[in-house]
């Protein structure tokens, strides 16, 4: 997926990932105030189903909207858009960077080689 979340669409996202399936109303009286307009609600979403991050089922006279991709997923494709673009496809360039930029401490790298050695 290389569909990238504005801060208001991530917003909206967060909900959905915590909640599931909902309403457009249901997804408003979740939002913290001040609450943006219904009609706004449903614009912001129907851009999320047109991007793949929704889907939607008719219910009555509504529509029900559940993930189409999970949180974990649309991490996991951030990062590795991030590692494609800026990074050359290098996870070991993302990990020298952190380490530079003393983000990154000796003892989490050791954890980190450990985590790949126990699952070579």
């Amino acid at each position: 997926m290389k569909q990238i979340l504005t801060a208001k669409e991530e917003e909206l996202m967060k909900v959905f990932w915590a909640k599931g399936e909902m309403c457009i109303r249901d997804l408003v009286n979740s939002l913290p105030e001040p609450k943006p307009s219904y009609t706004t609600v449903s614009t912001q979403v129907t851009a999320l189903e047109n991007k793949g991050f929704l889907n939607r089922r008719p219910i009555a006279n509504t529509f029900l909207y559940r993930v189409a991709i999970t949180e974990k997923e649309y991490r996991a494709s951030t990062v590795n858009n991030i590692v494609e673009r800026y990074y050359h496809n290098s996870f070991a360039s993302v990990v020298s960077q952190f380490i530079e930029d003393e983000k990154l401490e000796l003892d989490e790298l050791k954890e980190i080689i450990a985590r790949i050695e126990k699952n070579a």
